[in-house]
């Protein structure tokens, strides 16, 4: 017989793994579509993406991370049983993309957990509030610090 909680860490589990990929692939797509690659410019069509749904269709959407993450606070796993992932969605991806734009590869990671954690917590406000500000303030408050982090802006590596 399978138990409830084992049946829903495996669907968190998947949810959080669909997410990943999805949004691995939506950080590639965005970088590829800026002339001039920059932090800051990667995070605000990170934004675009979420406030152009919002504002086209309402806020019933949003990413299933923060969703997941909640719901998978069941009893302590068994051993033999996968463990739950090591980092975010699109960390990995959003840290490479930093690590192309000029921003060393050993600050790339912690910037890309502020990354996709604030675009995580303004989704769950811009939803709460029905408004895309949290979202926009994200934006514009974050990128100095984005862009302050490219040591070698000269030479972006190519993917």
């Amino acid at each position: 017989m399978i138990h409830g909680s084992a049946v829903r860490r495996a669907a968190v589990v998947a949810t959080v793994a669909w997410a990943g990929r999805y949004a691995g692939k939506r950080i590639a797509r965005f970088r590829a579509a800026l002339p001039e690659p920059t932090p800051s410019r990667l995070f605000a069509e990170m934004v675009r993406q979420w406030t152009d749904e919002y504002e086209k269709t309402g806020f019933a959407g949003g990413c299933p991370v923060a969703a997941a993450t909640v719901d998978s606070h069941s009893p302590p796993r068994r051993p033999g049983k996968p463990p739950p992932p090591r980092s975010p969605p699109g960390t990995r991806r959003s840290a490479q993309a930093l690590a192309d734009m000029g921003v060393p590869e050993g600050r790339a990671g912690a910037l890309a957990t502020l990354v996709i954690s604030t675009l995580e917590g303004a989704l769950l406000m811009a939803r709460s509030a029905q408004d895309t500000g949290a979202l926009t303030s994200a934006a514009r408050e974050l990128a100095p610090l984005l862009d302050s982090a490219v040591v070698n802006a000269s030479q972006p590596r190519a993917r």
